[in-house]
């Protein structure tokens, strides 16, 4: 029996020691999890490089490519005590969710990269969610304005997706706020653009935050050409401004025919205006009292630094004014070296930690400190434009 005993003991403590080695190799697998560097850190880009989002999706490209020229022309990033440069990974998700979808998983599972800029909208970059969380790949999406964007159903923080954008009711409650103080605005004409959450989330926190009368409340779709029937009816109302979230492309041409109608009010929007085809779309003359939010400023230069080096050498690649969605793409690429650099890893993980604890980030849009939702705090601008150029910037915290 007492050799028994001996033999059984013996077994026990062998067992014990291969679960505490087991244990330990988890605790290895686990800590090493994602995807790690190699010779170059593998940033991948999922963007909206064909479809109706291209427009959108070029511009942030241009911005992603000069932010990794220089970087990598000075020597790369920093990890530890070495430099490694950026190996850039760009893939078309062609503005479809299902292809952001099948991009996220080639992005993370075949080249291996550590993070990925893009989505540019955020159904494409919703889509993507569950393939970036299972391989344990941040993203940073420059231009994602829904609010629940970066959470789950549940309501917590989804832990590898992050934006440099604010998110749209800030984007709607300030607009509100400027139509009441800035512009004295007591009765407000809203026309939305109903074909996605960004037009009806923006028009939602506008409502929401605004204390005045909505005389008219109308909707549009992506594509729509012919404005005058909607507008020749808000002729005949008494109103101070027309709200009207939306894209250039649809904005332009409302625009274009409410002056064209007689109607002299200003016309409000978001960041989705912030591009020279508005003025080019609604005709120069035409851009005037037309105001826009945006969370960079052309005028930006004046007090910041890094805009001003951004935009003189975006200027000098690109021979035209840096648009905001490329400035905003550009400090995308800085927050993944930042986090990198915070968190002396380029191990994926690591830099999702590093993004989460992102603080008094300079960039080329301001300075930005990451929230618990993962959304960045940054000031607002807002741009008034008078025969199609920037005539003035309202800065709002």
């Amino acid at each position: 029996m007492k050799k028994w005993e001996k033999q059984t003991m013996k077994i026990a403590a062998l067992g014990a020691m291969a679960l505490t080695l087991a244990g330990c190799a988890t605790a290895k697998s686990s800590s090493s999890q994602g995807n790690n560097p190699g010779k170059t850190i593998k940033i991948g880009v999922n963007m909206e490089l064909s479809g109706s989002a291209a427009g959108y999706g070029e511009q942030q490209k241009q911005g992603i490519q000069l932010a990794v020229k220089k970087i990598n022309k000075s020597g790369g990033i920093k990890v530890g005590g070495t430099k490694k440069k950026i190996q850039l990974v760009i893939r078309d998700n062609k503005t479809s969710n299902t292809t952001a979808a099948s991009v996220a998983a080639q992005l993370v599972n075949n080249d291996k990269v550590v993070a990925v800029v893009g989505p540019a909208t955020t159904s494409a970059g919703t889509a993507a969610i569950p393939n970036m969380t299972k391989a344990a790949v941040p993203s940073v999406s420059p231009s994602a304005t829904d609010p629940d964007y970066t959470l789950q159903k549940s309501g917590k923080v989804q832990k590898y997706i992050f934006r440099a954008c604010y998110q749209n009711n800030f984007q709607g409650a300030t607009a509100a706020t400027f139509v009441t103080k800035n512009l004295k605005a007591k009765r407000v004409a809203i026309l939305t653009d109903n074909s996605s959450d960004y037009g009806t989330g923006l028009t939602k926190a506008f409502k929401k935050q605004y204390r005045g009368t909505v005389v008219s409340s109308q909707t549009f779709q992506e594509g729509d050409k012919d404005f005058n029937a909607i507008l020749t009816a808000l002729k005949h109302k008494k109103i101070d401004a027309i709200y009207a979230p939306g894209y250039y492309s649809e904005i332009g041409l409302i625009v274009k025919q409410a002056r064209q109608a007689g109607i002299k009010a200003p016309i409000v929007g978001s960041d989705g205006m912030a591009d020279a085809k508005l003025a080019q779309i609604a005709g120069k003359s035409n851009a005037t009292n037309v105001y826009y939010t945006t969370p960079f400023s052309t005028k930006a230069s004046a007090t910041n630094k890094v805009a001003s080096k951004f935009m003189s050498a975006y200027k000098a690649k690109y021979g035209s004014t840096a648009p905001t969605f490329s400035a905003l793409a550009y400090d995308s690429v800085y927050m993944i070296k930042a986090a990198i650099e915070k968190e002396g890893s380029a191990n994926s993980v690591k830099i999702a930690d590093g993004l989460a604890k992102l603080k008094n980030f300079k960039g080329v849009t301001g300075t930005t400190t990451i929230g618990k939702q993962h959304n960045p705090e940054k000031t607002i601008s807002i741009e008034q434009l008078t025969n199609g150029v920037v005539s003035k910037v309202y800065n709002v915290k």
